[in-house]
């Protein structure tokens, strides 16, 4: 029994491993063929689009070009500073904003508490997405429409709505330590600044990287409030008119290959770095709602 016992479990393993291997293989593909084709060069100039079918690139035509001429001939490097612009803004605002929404719902205590916490849970359950159009007529009304600041107060404005996880990490900490630096003589602010912080810190950095993230990969509401205004697209939005155009994709489709691979490059160095508080924050946050 026993040995038929272990031998089940190793076949179960095994299958598992076996599945894992598959479908990490299955997922990892696409990225192999990205990178490698973002190499790919032709002496005669662009390539076009569907001499891209082959699984991989011949050595003798890999070369370092498409990047050099991303840089230099293309509008790459001012889309990149668009985006990082918007994404350290809204990482700033965001990120303050959940922390002092949930600062108040957590340790404070006032007759509209419940009430705000259920509008702000209900009103968290709708999609982003529909109210893009409403945004972009808004923007459009107060001259905002196809600008860097419009964008960032689209991305920013109802960040305070996702406070709860932040929140579930603030009831963990004991109000007991609120009380003590209360009768120490410290008021709100620091015991919010001196106390609440510091022991946050884990949560801080996984709303940092959050609010990060979400303006720096998102691509339907800049596609629909930058429009033709090419100056001021965001890397998403810049890099999907090279592969759609036909006035561009012959030309610059090695350029598209080239530059998903430079804009995954910051935003993964980023997650690397911070995996550890990212992965302590999101289940320090979930303990107490």
């Amino acid at each position: 029994m026993i040995k038929s016992y272990k031998l089940r479990r190793t076949l179960a393993n095994t299958a598992i491993y076996i599945l894992l291997a598959i479908l990490g293989i299955i997922w990892i593909f696409p990225l192999i063929w990205l990178v490698l084709h973002s190499f790919r060069i032709d002496p005669n100039g662009g390539i076009p689009a569907a001499e891209y079918n082959h699984l991989f690139p011949s050595l003798d035509v890999l070369g370092f070009d498409n990047y050099v001429g991303l840089f230099t001939e293309t509008k790459f490097l001012r889309w990149f500073g668009n985006t990082f612009f918007i994404a350290v803004c809204c990482c700033i605002i965001s990120t303050i904003s959940v922390l002092v929404v949930a600062y108040a719902f957590s340790r404070l205590r006032f007759k509209a508490r419940k009430p705000l916490i259920n509008v702000g849970m209900i009103m968290g359950m709708f999609p982003g997405f529909m109210t893009m159009i409403a945004l972009y007529l808004i923007l459009k009304m107060m001259g905002l429409d196809q600008t860097l600041v419009g964008l960032i107060l689209c991305y920013s404005a109802g960040s305070g709505l996702g406070y709860l996880v932040m929140k579930g990490f603030l009831d963990t900490i004991p109000h007991a330590l609120d009380e003590a630096a209360t009768i120490d003589g410290a008021n709100k602010f620091q015991v919010f600044y001196k106390i609440i912080l510091p022991m946050a810190k884990p949560m801080i950095i996984y709303q940092v990287l959050t609010s990060f993230i979400s303006p720096w990969c998102d691509f339907i509401l800049v596609n629909i409030i930058m429009r033709e205004n090419v100056d001021n697209y965001t890397v998403a939005k810049g890099l999907w008119s090279w592969a759609v155009d036909t006035e561009y994709r012959n030309d610059y489709y090695r350029y598209f290959l080239s530059g998903s691979v430079v804009v995954s490059i910051p935003i993964t160095a980023l997650f690397l770095y911070m995996q550890k508080y990212y992965v302590s924050g999101v289940t320090a946050g979930g303990v107490k709602g």
